[in-house]
């Protein structure tokens, strides 16, 4: 089935504006279709721990300790100060029992990082996927069959969500003047068909041109003003490139189509099929 030349003829594209219109065949263009980081705990748990007790100068009394009708203890200072040689070791042991109250939390707990990513950077994830996706060619999920009376369509050979890339309109990237000379040359042999998918963008005109018969399945995807596909503008270091995208959640087993957009009654007459 010959396809007539496409127009993209809306005003979307991810992360800037191109202007899509329309010339022969119209292929539509819509725009495609958080998790903040949560609060760590790092509370410090600071407990104060006692002072030493004053040092006395007054000897100890042992007549008035023994007359005492309930004997008076020693303080600590005094008990470590009497244990001589062992001294040192007593002191030091009280020490770091002191010191092990003074601990923080995070000792016990580990603090929890968050791993949640915000909408920015899942964003910036899923545009490196298309990225990578349309750099080196890729185009999974996708499966040519022939259709009676329509010829070859793409059918979907798993789940797409909505807003998900399907695949590029892979072609020639040329301007308008190239372009044109290439439908007219084009419209000398009927048999050839023609591509040319036309848009605006950084208000210059461009033309996708994927006439030439490749590998690539953008080029070979139908018309249905009920598609289940839409296309975009995505560009790479500055270059447009044409994508398209699921407009709705879509099945395996499903043709993927979309709407040229073109409702003139010369293209009608001429390809009666674009009014379903």
């Amino acid at each position: 089935m010959a396809k007539e030349s496409i127009v993209l003829d809306t005003h979307t594209s991810l992360g800037f504006t191109g202007d899509l219109f329309p010339p022969p065949l119209v292929k539509p263009n819509d725009g495609i279709p958080e998790l903040g980081p949560t609060q760590q705990d790092n509370a410090a748990l600071q407990n104060s721990s006692p002072g030493p007790k004053q040092k006395t100068d007054q000897p100890l009394n042992i007549n008035a300790a023994s007359n005492a009708a309930t004997p008076n203890k020693p303080d600590r200072a005094l008990q470590i100060r009497g244990k001589g040689r062992g001294n040192k070791s007593v002191q030091k042991k009280v020490e770091n029992k002191d010191s092990q109250t003074n601990r923080k939390l995070t000792d016990y707990y580990p603090i929890r990082r968050s791993s949640r990513k915000s909408k920015e950077e899942l964003k910036n994830e899923e545009q490196q996927h298309i990225n990578d996706l349309i750099t080196n060619g890729i185009e999974e999920g996708l499966k040519v069959k022939d259709i009676e009376g329509k010829g070859r369509g793409v059918f979907a050979d798993r789940p797409f969500r909505k807003g998900e890339f399907v695949v590029e309109y892979h072609g020639d990237l040329i301007q308008i003047a190239d372009a044109k000379r290439r439908e007219a040359s084009y419209a000398q042999d009927p048999k050839t068909g023609c591509y040319m998918y036309y848009f605006q963008y950084r208000n210059k005109t461009y033309c996708v041109d994927a006439t030439a018969e490749t590998k690539r399945l953008g080029r070979l995807l139908n018309h249905s003003k009920n598609g289940n596909c839409q296309t975009r503008l995505h560009a790479i270091a500055g270059v447009p490139h044409l994508i398209l995208v699921a407009s709705r959640d879509i099945e395996p087993g499903e043709e993927l189509v979309y709407d040229y957009g073109d409702r003139s009654r010369e293209a009608i007459a001429a390809h009666p099929w674009l009014k379903h």
